[in-house]
């Protein structure tokens, strides 16, 4: 649990000053908050500045204006959540990328809320969704651009999916109804997300953000915007837009990171683009 100054400092960082208790609208505010204001990212593996995903280090990373990927949002956000009151329930999760099949492989962790006998999916650790919490029932429900479904899941028994928006980044979320209680069950998941040549992550600058309207995604130096209309992507080819972005889109200042490791970053950032542009090229 969180001591006082701690859901403090937390409520601080989300641009809450009021300390109250574990309502369904209060829920909502946080939620809100955590998305627009704490980016989910791969910078720090992309950088070989990975955190470890225990509880405690994860808040810290709050505390200190850090941010980071599903185990350390979620994880942090349910530490804060209990703290307040809530009861909260930590799930086996897996999440479907596009042209892959569906899984509950732990490689993410799902959140549940019990509040006034009802339960509540709840995410800050995806990125594009969802914005608010979603009630744990089979329905349709439209955030800003986004639509998502709530169905059963067709490989956890008893479980759920979180079917995603046709544009959203991935395809869905199965959930695994069963309450895990150690963070370790995750350790090996993070091991191979963190360490792993096979890691998506490890070799890919992204970093999303969730807003009322719609959602932001700087990969790379390609900068997403999900709109009503649809998707409108930037080529952010400089290097002082390309930290401004980074700060006045995504709140992520970096924190953790002096000046040479900074230019370092962009460096890294910068080969990998011009490559990528370059085999964009020899396809055409």
């Amino acid at each position: 649990m969180l001591t006082h100054t701690e859901i403090k400092a937390y409520l601080q960082r989300l641009g809450i000053a009021d300390l109250k208790p574990p309502t369904k609208s209060y829920l909502f505010e946080l939620h809100r908050a955590h998305v627009e204001r704490i980016p989910w990212q791969t910078l720090d593996i992309f950088a070989g500045k990975t955190a470890s995903i225990d509880i405690d280090t994860s808040v810290q990373l709050i505390l200190s204006g850090r941010s980071g990927y599903c185990f350390h949002l979620n994880g942090a956000f349910s530490e804060l959540l209990r703290s307040l009151g809530y009861k909260v329930f930590w799930h086996r999760a897996g999440v479907q990328p596009h042209g892959e099949e569906p899984r509950v492989n732990s490689f993410h962790i799902g959140l549940t809320v019990l509040l006034d006998n009802e339960r509540w999916i709840i995410d800050v650790g995806l990125g594009d969704m969802p914005y608010e919490p979603l009630p744990l029932r089979e329905g349709e429900y439209r955030q800003g651009p986004f639509v998502y479904q709530v169905t059963a899941s067709g490989v956890a028994e008893n479980g759920w999916r979180l079917v995603h928006d046709p544009l959203g980044a991935s395809v869905g979320v199965d959930v695994a109804p069963e309450i895990v209680t150690d963070m370790g069950v995750f350790a090996p998941q993070h091991e191979v997300y963190s360490r792993s040549p096979d890691s998506p992550w490890v070799r890919l600058f992204l970093i999303r953000q969730r807003h009322a309207n719609g959602s932001n995604e700087l990969r790379g130096c390609i900068w997403s915007r999900r709109e009503a209309d649809g998707i409108v992507k930037t080529e952010v080819s400089a290097k002082s837009q390309w930290f401004d972005v980074l700060t006045d889109i995504f709140g992520e200042r970096l924190a953790a990171y002096s000046r040479l490791e900074r230019d370092e970053l962009w460096s890294k950032v910068q080969r990998q683009h011009e490559a990528w542009k370059q085999a964009m090229l020899a396809r055409e």
